[in-house]
């Protein structure tokens, strides 16, 4: 019997293992060729995993397994396929077929399988409004809503000693109160990549404001004209991106890194921007970022953010970044003190912006503020460096003219 076995494929020089996360086909099933198969946690990203032939899919690895690179995780019968029984006379009770393909639903996005998995959901169960009835993140959304509970009857009522009816006690169903489930591979690299920045950096935190009052009426004047010619909107992120530029020109040993007694000075800036996904915290890095313009720094945001909460991120797209911006305040955060992203030696934190009243050439007034957070690595970045550097930030966001100026 011909099979074509499936492996787990490489996912970085540094990556020796990965987690099988979900089957997207279920033991059994009949798959085409370059379908998605599975989806690969490694510690830095997740992969879907296509079909190498056509055949029927044998599991070999349960999901939640930890599997090493290149190790066998299913195998696919290539000669099996679907042959029905030549029709008996007229009156005989038709033949099942010897094998049968599946029905073309039940296959979820990586996305929908997240969501189904979470809520004990199985796809197999789910009517699929996508194309070929893929079940679309939508699908699953839907599905793992719970159901209308049935109204509950009204509680009993006995006499009291004063003849006042009171509750009769109902009896509680007993439930568990604590459940276990293993933590996923990303989120076990998270959990050691920040207890390594704790415990080898030796990280302070520098705090400033910026008055967001010029970006915010430059984005009403030229918003709709931007968009309508780039695609895109003009964000506070690309902003921020090119503030960071001109500061790390300004302050060149924050672009850099340690590496052992060496001093690594870094000539390109590679900004990572970190993003919020269903897996945790991923920083996705834009290349070359000194390089592009308001509207190219915005498209590369929206890709890369795409690609990080589609689970569609590759290693590629998480090495190499010199420095990082993360924005807290999406969520509401007024202000934080971000962890290093080992090995930069600097992280910039957003946070949330709120109308204050400041003084203003000896007048109170009320102007849109954000605090802003700086944490350094000491071990490199002396405060007075650290605490210019975020003042260069602060001048470039508040006079956003002078970054088009370069001055």
């Amino acid at each position: 019997m011909p099979v074509e076995q499936v492996t787990v494929p490489k996912a970085g020089e540094s990556i020796t293992e990965a987690t099988l996360n979900r089957w997207f086909k279920p033991d059994g099933s009949f798959v085409k060729a370059d379908e998605p198969l599975f989806e690969m946690g490694t510690d830095k990203a997740a992969q879907e995993v296509v079909a190498p032939a056509e055949g029927v899919l044998k599991h070999i690895v349960k999901e939640g397994a930890t599997v090493a690179i290149g190790a066998v995780v299913a195998e696919i019968d290539t000669e099996a396929t679907v042959r029905v029984a030549p029709p008996k006379p007229s009156g005989a009770a038709p033949a099942p077929a010897e094998r049968e393909a599946p029905k073309s639903s039940g296959v979820a996005s990586p996305a929908a399988a997240r969501v189904l998995a979470e809520a004990g959901v199985r796809a197999e169960d789910v009517k699929g409004t996508g194309r070929d009835g893929r079940v679309t993140k939508e699908d699953a959304v839907a599905a793992a809503q719970p159901k209308p509970a049935e109204a509950k009857p009204a509680p009993a009522l006995a006499p009291s000693g004063n003849g006042a009816p009171k509750p009769v006690p109902q009896p509680v169903p007993a439930g568990p109160r604590t459940t276990r489930e293993p933590m996923s591979q990303i989120r076990k690299r998270i959990a050691a990549r920040l207890l390594e920045s704790q415990n080898t950096t030796a990280t302070l935190t520098t705090f400033n404001e910026a008055d967001m009052t010029a970006i915010q009426e430059l984005r009403a004047k030229y918003n709709d004209k931007f968009e309508k010619k780039h695609g895109v909107k003009l964000g506070f992120m690309s902003v921020f991106v090119k503030a960071a530029i001109e500061a790390l020109k300004a302050f060149p040993l924050v672009n850099a890194r340690i590496d052992g007694g060496d001093i690594i000075h870094q000539h390109f800036y590679d900004i990572g921007v970190a993003v919020s996904t269903e897996k945790g915290l991923m920083v996705p890095v834009i290349r070359g970022a000194d390089r592009l313009g308001f509207a190219e720094i915005e498209k590369e945001i929206t890709a890369v953010a795409k690609k990080a909460r589609d689970g569609k991120v590759t290693v590629a797209d998480l090495e190499g970044g010199t420095f990082t911006i993360t924005n807290g305040g999406i969520f509401g955060s007024m202000m934080s003190t971000p962890i290093l992203n080992p090995p930069q030696v600097a992280i910039l934190g957003m946070h949330s912006i709120q109308k204050r009243p400041v003084v203003v050439n000896d007048q109170i007034v009320i102007r849109p503020m954000m605090y802003l957070a700086l944490s350094y690595d000491h071990r490199l970045i002396d405060g007075r460096e650290a605490v210019q550097f975020l003042v260069r930030i602060k001048e470039c966001v508040e006079n956003p003219e002078r970054m088009l100026l370069e001055i």
